[in-house]
């Protein structure tokens, strides 16, 4: 890694070291070639001009010397012409062997009373010349300078840049390596600390000054590393204490991945299965009860909270199940012994029944012999009448009593089954109705069912035609008892989500909202004193529910004071 970086910024350094100095090289030798012909060519001018002003003042001198002696000044050839081409006089050779130089491109300038240049190479010698003529009276005069001295000095001059380039480059070559190398170990300790915050150590840190973009970003790691550090030990924190609160609990939990793999499990798990739990492996090794599996998929399908009983994890033994899904897809489940509860549950429902079956035989025969001797004693013994009725009174009250505890302790067992067919809402609506209608009627109660004609729409529902006749029985009973009132009580039902809704509603006085959380309760009253006197057992309402429980279904109840009571109960449509 290290060898990469170098190689690369050493590359990098090499590109931009070669591209400078080329243009460097061609730049500077061009501007310097330019430069020189420029000057050149300014001098030459000059001297051109200078040599005709000589030629056109100086009448001592014959033509030739005087061409001689500019031509060895200026170090060039200097030539005369008159107006029609014709060499007059030439430094170097002899003009009447020459051609006619009218033509030439730079004396075409000069006659035209211009000064005239023209570059190109001598076809007899093959060095390049700069020829610059100037006009004079009846002629022009011309210096050719040559340009071979020019080429031999830019040659040595780009000889001397080259090599001048090449010492830079190394130079700056070597600086290059030295701030590659610095340069790939900064980066490749920033790569280790990386690498080691990976692997898991979030003490690990750069340490580099920023005093560069490179700097910037070791501080920048560090600052995150540092931050990463405080969130991982507050993390920690946090999970020891969870597993330390979920190990102290008594109830089993266990998580579970999306995949169906087991993540964490407590003390108590670990202890409920006698395999013990493994973690990463499938749940289905740790626990193989088909109703706790089920919930734990369906929690984990539908991200939503389920509910079950498994009675295989361990022989003997029942365990309520609540599986609540992850974030991260998974599931966590809670598993609740539910061994103890049942059978203390059942010890009770059984003594309650044991006992109430076994108060009905003295019951029975102590309100059999009240009323033989209520029948047999004279109407003018008072006292004893009295005392004999109210014998009467009582016994028949415990007998509804343990009537009552006995049909709410088969409910609650399942001893007893409900036979559910699927009945039209009406029609349970109708019987209610007509049970109670003359009783109703007798004590100024209109009992009636509203909107009729919407409630015969209604689907069938699954239920049991007695049962729910009985929870009709209770909640019309306790309409005239306690809101008889408001003269008026009605009946009816709604749809409602995959199911009907059931009311009874009395226009009476009311229930206050803290009782209404309580009064499905075993013996709950809200009235006491006026529930002893109308002879209730406080159970009719405790059997609702379960009747309720029992279809699947639920009861409710809604109340205002001085508006009436609404006790609501759903049934699943079949």
């Amino acid at each position: 890694m290290k060898n990469r970086i170098f190689f690369k910024l050493l590359a990098v350094f090499l590109i931009i070291i070669a591209a400078t100095a080329a243009v460097l090289y061609v730049v500077i030798g061009n501007a310097w070639e330019t430069s020189l012909r420029a000057e050149i060519e300014r001098n030459l001018v000059q001297k051109t001009l200078l040599f005709a002003h000589r030629v056109e003042t100086d009448k001592t001198h014959p033509l030739p010397e005087i061409a001689a002696q500019e031509g060895q000044s200026a170090g060039a050839r200097a030539t005369i012409i008159d107006a029609s081409g014709r060499v007059l006089a030439d430094s170097q050779s002899n003009p009447d062997a020459m051609e006619n130089h009218s033509h030439r491109k730079e004396f075409v300038a000069a006659l035209k009373g211009q000064t005239g240049e023209s570059e190109r190479r001598s076809a007899t010698i093959g060095i390049p010349f700069l020829y610059v003529a100037a006009p004079i009276a009846g002629g022009a005069v011309r210096l050719a300078y040559p340009l071979s001295d020019v080429e031999a000095v830019q040659a040595q001059v780009r000889h001397h840049l080259l090599w001048g380039s090449l010492f830079a480059s190394l130079i700056a070559l070597l600086i290059a390596a030295a701030a590659s190398v610095w340069t790939s170990r900064r980066l490749q300790r920033i790569v280790d600390v990386a690498a080691r915050i990976e692997q898991g150590d979030l003490r690990a840190r750069v340490n580099d000054r920023p005093l560069d973009e490179i700097g910037r970003v070791a501080a920048a790691i560090d600052k995150t590393a540092r931050q990463i550090e405080l969130s991982f030990a507050a993390v920690r924190s946090s999970q020891h204490q969870l597993e330390t609160l979920l190990n102290s609990m008594q109830d089993a939990v266990i998580a579970v991945s999306a995949d169906g793999l087991v993540r964490w499990a407590n003390h108590p798990m670990d202890q409920l299965v006698p395999q013990h739990t493994r973690l990463n492996a499938p749940v289905v090794e740790t626990i193989r009860d088909p109703d706790f599996l089920a919930a734990v998929q369906a929690a984990t399908i539908t991200k939503e909270v389920k509910n079950g009983r498994a009675t295989s994890i361990v022989p003997g033994r029942a365990f309520e199940v609540t599986a609540a899904p992850l974030p991260d897809g998974g599931v966590v489940a809670v598993l609740r012994d539910l061994t103890e509860t049942e059978r203390v549950e059942k010890t009770r429902r059984d003594f309650i029944a044991n006992v109430s079956h076994e108060l009905r035989t003295p019951l029975t025969s102590i309100q059999g012999y009240t009323e033989t001797l209520l029948d047999t004693t004279s109407e003018n013994s008072n006292s004893s009448r009295e005392f004999l009725e109210i014998i009467r009174k009582n016994s028949l009250r415990m007998s509804r009593l343990t009537e009552d505890l006995l049909t709410l302790a088969r409910v609650e067992s399942g001893e007893t089954r409900f036979e559910t067919e699927p009945i039209p809402p009406l029609e349970l609506l109708n019987d209610a109705e007509q049970s109670f209608r003359e009783i109703a009627r007798t004590q100024g109660v209109d009992l009636k069912i509203v909107d009729s004609q919407a409630v015969e729409s209604l689907p069938p529902v699954l239920a049991d035609r007695e049962a729910i006749h009985q929870v009709f029985a209770n909640l019309i009973d306790n309409a005239m008892k306690y809101g008889c009132s408001g003269a008026r009580i009605e009946l009816g039902a709604c749809a409602a989500q995959r199911a009907v809704e059931f009311y009874v509603r009395d226009f009476g006085a009311g229930i206050s909202s803290e009782h209404l959380p309580r009064l499905f309760e075993r013996f709950y009253r809200v009235d006491k004193a006026r529930s002893r006197e109308s002879g209730g057992t406080g159970l009719g309402l405790a059997i609702a529910k379960h009747i309720m429980l029992a279809h699947s279904g639920s009861i409710r109840a809604e109340s205002e004071i001085a508006r009436g009571t609404t006790f609501l109960f759903t049934l699943p449509t079949a």
